[in-house]
């Protein structure tokens, strides 16, 4: 079995560092003339899947904008994630979610393991329970092939405070919660199945974050409509670069369903010339 992050690896080296967001705001399907409802999101992630497949190797459904419609949204969910992992696609379900004990086995339970109605290659993790909360999620991530990317510094204003607080004279929070996942993991592969969320309009020398001895995944939204652009990578992630994914939603999906396909593809360009894996 091959872990996630060989499969990760292997999918920026092919088709680049570009992940499709799948984030189905209301506005957005207003736009591409679909319902506010689960047969809505549907649709779009449908869609969305369909012009990815042959171009990019990642998505990334929000995981609230189907939620939010009960059992019927993540049905639809459910139906999406099927269709692109059944693409070839890498499935990384921005689900954020944090708990502690056998509330937390469930979750992994329902995104990481093999025939879950919910499968996912990855799961986003929220660690402000303690990176340690997370263990039992991190096992069965490995012990199954997928991954977990933790969130370490995001792009919010309100978490600047918080994730550059200082643990000890060494290290931020944000810092101390990067080591925590990188000694968390045991696999062998050249990438890590275990990663971390980093936005791409962070300051990474002022949430105290340093390059890792080896290549850890950062998946990184705030590329396009965020501010971020293909060719800031390298001078943004520095000694990250390496490892990054970078998401891209807004930017591509406001190009609607009859240009979506030729968005991704010109937006999948670019990162293309980014490779520095």
């Amino acid at each position: 079995m091959s872990t996630f992050g060989a499969r990760v690896r292997d999918a920026v080296a092919t088709r680049g560092r570009l992940c499709v967001g799948i984030d189905p705001h209301e506005a957005l399907l207003r736009e591409w003339g679909l319902g506010v409802d689960a047969a809505g999101v549907r649709e779009f992630g449908l869609r969305t899947v369909d012009a990815a497949a042959s171009v990019v190797g990642i998505v990334k459904p929000q995981v609230s904008f189907f939620e939010r419609f009960g059992a019927a949204g993540f049905a639809a969910l459910e139906d999406v994630m099927s269709a692109a992992r059944a693409a070839g696609l890498i499935v990384i379900a921005d689900a954020k979610r944090g708990d502690i004990g056998t509330t937390m086995d469930a979750y992994a339970a329902a995104w990481l393991t093999a025939g879950s109605s919910l499968e996912a290659d990855a799961v986003t993790l929220s660690p402000y329970l303690g990176v340690g909360a997370l263990s039992s999620t991190f096992d069965v991530a490995l012990a199954h092939g997928k991954g977990a990317f933790v969130l370490a510094a995001t792009s919010n204003p309100e978490a600047a405070d918080l994730q550059s607080a200082r643990v000890n004279t060494d290290a931020t929070v944000a810092a101390a919660v990067a080591d925590q996942v990188f000694a968390a993991d045991t696999s062998d592969g050249e990438w890590s199945s275990l990663g971390l969320v980093v936005g791409a309009t962070v300051d990474l020398a002022d949430r105290g974050l340093r390059p890792f001895p080896r290549t850890v995944p950062v998946l990184a939204p705030g590329f396009g409509a965020q501010g971020a652009q293909p060719q800031d990578l390298l001078g943004i992630f520095g000694g990250f670069a390496d490892g990054v994914i970078a998401s891209e939603s807004r930017s591509i999906l406001s190009a609607g369903p009859d240009r979506l396909a030729a968005r991704i593809a010109e937006r999948a360009a670019l990162y293309r010339g980014e490779s520095h894996g």
